[in-house]
């Protein structure tokens, strides 16, 4: 299973490197005027391309059900080493990537981004939740994955795959950090930390709780991160 899982680090390294390539080599021949935007925006194309590539294989997977092993493995070994404490804790984490918090919090930053007279940054932020949650609805429509059932999660509904709370907290985490690092250059290590800290949370949490496995909040981190990083990196060629 280890060489199994290095051979796949590598061959999506392998197919993030030649698209890339092949993007940059598009770019210099098609949009020389835009080439010089992509060499300092390489890192964010990078990470983009990683978090898509990412998605198909876990997705890939998924559908073809060759994570369930190692899926169950996890979700034990998580949900038998974290205390009642912890397991309480968690809980209000999940309350975090509602909607009931994240509707409110992603309209009033926007409409405070529009009366503070901003374009770009209402814009992201907007169209990401708006994305995200359009997303969601439509993958677990497809996929219709089971949820875990190794122990009682009565509270969960719906399609497993992907996870909706993981998947919102991911787009407006990284959203408003992408906002933040625009806004105010020297708080990137702060805005991204943040983000990471509060996505890894989130999935986390619904593998200690029980409600999905961890490859749909694997996918799900990855769809949110990467909405608003293509989303801005597509402004940012537009603008240019």
């Amino acid at each position: 299973m280890i060489f199994e899982l290095l051979a796949d680090m590598v061959k999506m390294g392998f197919i993030v490197f030649c698209l890339y390539a092949v993007f940059r080599a598009y770019m210099h021949w098609q949009q020389p005027a835009r080439s010089m935007l992509l060499e300092r925006r390489r890192l964010s194309v990078v990470s983009a391309l990683v978090l898509v590539v990412l998605t198909l294989k876990v997705t890939e997977d998924v559908l073809g059900g060759e994570s369930g092993p190692i899926n169950r493995a996890i979700l034990v070994f998580v949900h038998g080493n974290v205390s009642a404490t912890l397991t309480a804790a968690f809980e209000y984490i999940t309350l975090s990537g509602s909607a009931s918090v994240l509707v409110p919090v992603v309209c009033v930053s926007t409409m405070a981004l529009l009366c503070a007279e901003r374009r770009y940054e209402p814009l992201l932020l907007g169209t990401s939740a708006l994305i995200g949650a359009g997303l969601v609805y439509i993958v677990k429509t497809l996929v219709g994955r089971d949820r875990p059932e190794l122990w009682p999660a009565s509270w969960y509904s719906g399609s497993s795959f992907p996870s909706g709370h993981t998947l919102a907290v991911a787009t407006t985490a990284t959203a408003m950090a992408l906002v933040s690092i625009h806004l105010w250059p020297s708080t990137h290590r702060w805005a991204i930390g943040a983000a990471f800290v509060w996505t890894v949370l989130m999935a986390l949490s619904h593998l200690v709780l029980g409600g999905h496995w961890p490859t749909d909040a694997l996918a799900a981190a990855c769809i949110g991160a990467a909405i608003p990083l293509v989303l801005s990196l597509g402004f940012s060629f537009y603008r240019h």
